[in-house]
């Protein structure tokens, strides 16, 4: 007779207890919700002591600056210091030098990112371009943007603005002494055109960033929608106008966005060059001003808060324009 095999009780409550398929098991989420956090935290703790720099530098300075322009506070009056509420931000936006600073530091910025925009297009379409040299004129070309601000100002000031030993003016003689004239024109720059002068020190010095950036869009434009608009019969122009430039877009608003950040903080130029005098005081230069001239801390904390506020929204439109030229590179 066949032995019928015997089912012990634990042999039945551990086929009762099997997990089905699709079902999933009885264990306790505690533990795999803590196992989780520490393993997250195994993966972030190498970068906490950066996270720690990063704020113990950046945003406990911006703290202590908020919390300084809520406060009366000028060291060349000692005893009237105490909380003022929003006095200094009403001084701020009531202040006809400071109304003077934002429309110069308007100007001064649009002007120096527009033209060095159209300039950088032009040098990032010559050398998009094959030609022998192309990697020593691209060096020569970058070269602008890798000086220190401070010794470019210096040079511009010295070097070729200067009346007496200028380049500028001794070119100009030189000219003149060409076709017999004895009595060469020598304007003094910095006092006949000083937002002009700091412009163009700062066009000089930006042009190259913006090549740089409006280069690598065109290099990255598609080289078989280009062919075949040539052979339909396209001319440079057209390739230019419905090809090259809706393309290069985003790379235009990257360059723009991000030239306007630099050029607004812009302190080097206009304190080297003219000091911040005949009306190319900017922003920053005037909050200078206000600190170390007035001495008058809390409505120099004030308006270095309303600057970084309009840097971080320009920021912000920066930031979602690389996102997005990012989300392009990866989809493609």
């Amino acid at each position: 007779m066949p032995t019928q095999s015997v089912e012990t009780r634990d042999e039945r409550d551990g086929r009762r207890g099997a997990r089905r398929p699709g079902v999933p098991s009885a264990r306790p989420r505690g533990g795999s919700r803590t196992a989780q956090r520490a393993a997250d935290w195994a993966r972030r703790a190498p970068l906490l002591p950066a996270l720690v720099f990063l704020v113990v530098v950046t945003q406990l300075p911006f703290v202590a600056t908020v919390v300084i322009s809520f406060l009366r506070w000028n060291a060349l009056a000692p005893d009237n210091r105490g909380f003022a509420a929003f006095d200094n931000y009403r001084a701020v936006f009531t202040d006809p030098a400071m109304r003077s600073a934002i429309w110069t530091t308007v100007m001064l910025t649009v002007t120096v990112v527009l033209v060095s925009l159209v300039l950088g297009l032009g040098l990032a379409l010559l050398l998009d371009r094959r030609f022998t040299g192309r990697g020593i004129v691209r060096t020569l070309l970058i070269t602008p943007f890798l000086v220190v601000p401070v010794a470019a100002a210096l040079l511009w000031k010295h070097a070729l603005y200067n009346a007496s030993y200028g380049l500028i003016n001794g070119s100009l003689t030189w000219i003149w002494r060409l076709f017999g004239s004895t009595d060469p024109p020598q304007p003094d720059w910095m006092t006949d055109a000083p937002l002009a002068a700091v412009e163009v020190a700062l066009i000089w010095q930006w042009t190259p960033f913006m090549m740089l950036i409006l280069l690598a869009g065109l290099q990255s434009r598609p080289a078989d929608a280009v062919e075949a608009a040539r052979v339909d019969g396209a001319s440079a122009w057209d390739v230019f106008r419905y090809l090259t430039l809706p393309h290069l877009r985003r790379y235009l608003e990257l360059a723009a966005l991000l030239g306007t950040v630099y050029v607004v903080q812009n302190f080097d130029a206009v304190f080297t060059i003219t000091s911040g005098g005949l009306g190319t005081g900017n922003l920053p230069y005037t909050i200078y001003q206000t600190f170390y001239q007035a001495h008058d801390y809390g409505r120099a904390s004030a308006q270095g808060v309303v600057v970084v506020v309009c840097s971080l929204l320009v920021a912000t439109f920066a930031l979602r324009t690389v996102s997005s030229l990012l989300r392009e590179e990866v989809t493609r």
